[in-house]
């Protein structure tokens, strides 16, 4: 089969690969019919994610036909069920997923004596993203095995297309996750930095969830028109000053509630100081994240406020003002989404016609235009904010 195949920094390449077969009787095989080029994926194409091995397979949004399931799926799902899958691999049975909390699932991460070593506890197995979350092929291929299938499906309803459901395997419940982790209060202003498909979930979230007025900060002006669409204030940070903004949309209080959906490679500018320290340090090898935007919204936080954290962070950060946080009595919360949590009220809302996800998407590609698209959605070029790829 054809598959995108990671073999460096910057080198993902449509490579031909050996067909997936079950190999426990918990899986199940199922043809691709639709997935995504994640910024998460970026992380790992530039390489600041440890762990990745030339070979394997990227991808961690897809959805497809099962056609193929083992003995032990027990009629969970069947031949020609239309399922999206989630990146959070969940055995379902462990105390962690027994609580919800799928990310964390205490079973399905099969590299987990790695991970104990670098985490101090693993977490779950996820498709596509390194050997510290297992070494699962991923999914921007023709097919993929899917480990502990009677609990790692979403079933799509019939009647929904592949462009409202595709997403409900990470973007849509990231952002949800991302807005309910603040406790979002009907007085509050949110604040989002990073308005790339996360972002833009995060908004609405925030919107649908109740928010007095929503802020999206960025500087692409394709990401903030789309931001605007979705009923938020849009604030460029290369051409504003973001805590003279913030100050004036708050009378001077601050955000109630912030959600950093940029993560580790936060935009490096020099007019951005501590980026340009962050930058440095990643390059003597002596830092691994650019945590300009956590330090920035610690800053501005509305004391008492809440700082959820949705962007992926891979190790080390320096220079954070834990001080400003502790005397401010900011709570954090952040996290890898507990897909399978938010599911059935997503699904509702979106058969309701609350919310269409679909709305994110501005290109639609095939597999072999994968190693071009990574490089579009990285450059942001021809106004690309989400790409979907078809095998």
């Amino acid at each position: 089969m054809k598959a995108i195949v990671w073999h460096g920094k910057e080198d993902v390449r449509c490579d031909q690969v050996t067909d997936p077969e079950i190999e426990d009787p918990r899986d199940a095989i199922i043809k691709v019919t639709s997935c995504a080029i994640c910024g998460s994926d970026l992380h790992l194409f530039h390489n600041f994610i440890p762990a990745m091995m030339p070979g394997d397979i990227m991808g961690h949004e897809m959805m497809g036909e099962v056609v193929e399931v083992g003995s032990g799926v027990n009629g969970h799902l069947r031949k020609g069920d239309r399922i999206v899958v989630p990146f959070t691999i969940t055995c379902g049975e462990c105390e962690q997923c027994k609580r919800g909390n799928w990310s964390v699932c205490e079973r399905t991460n099969r590299r987990k004596d790695i991970a104990d070593k670098i985490f101090g506890h693993g977490t779950a197995g996820l498709f596509g993203y390194t050997h510290l979350t297992g070494g699962y092929p991923g999914g921007q291929a023709e097919y993929l095995r899917v480990p502990f299938a009677d609990s790692t499906h979403i079933k799509v309803p019939d009647g929904m297309s592949d462009e409202q459901a595709l997403f409900l395997g990470d973007i849509l419940p990231t952002g949800w996750q991302a807005a309910k982790q603040c406790d979002i209060e009907p007085t509050d202003t949110v604040t989002v930095w990073g308005c790339g498909p996360v972002g833009q979930m995060a908004i609405r979230s925030a919107i649908l969830l109740g928010a007095e007025q929503v802020i999206a900060i960025d500087r692409i002006p394709e990401r903030l028109s789309m931001a605007e669409a979705g009923g938020a204030i849009a604030l460029n940070f290369e051409t504003e000053s973001v805590v003279d903004r913030l100050n004036e949309l708050t009378d001077n209080k601050g955000p109630d509630k912030c959600i950093d959906a940029t993560g580790l490679e936060a935009h490096v500018s020099f007019h951005q100081p501590d980026t340009i320290y962050d930058r440095t340090k990643q390059m003597l090898m002596m830092e691994s994240d650019r945590a300009h935007v956590l330090r920035e919204m610690i800053y501005v936080c509305r004391p008492a406020g809440v700082i959820s954290i949705p962007g992926v962070y891979s190790g080390l950060v320096d220079k954070m003002p834990m001080g400003i946080a502790m005397n401010k009595g900011v709570t954090f919360r952040m996290g890898q989404t507990h897909v399978k949590r938010w599911t059935d009220d997503l699904v509702r809302r979106i058969e309701d016609e609350e919310i269409d996800p679909s709305f994110v998407i501005t290109h639609t590609a095939d597999l072999e235009s994968a190693p071009e698209m990574y490089k579009v959605f990285r450059d942001k070029r021809d106004s690309c904010v989400k790409v979907v790829l078809k095998p």
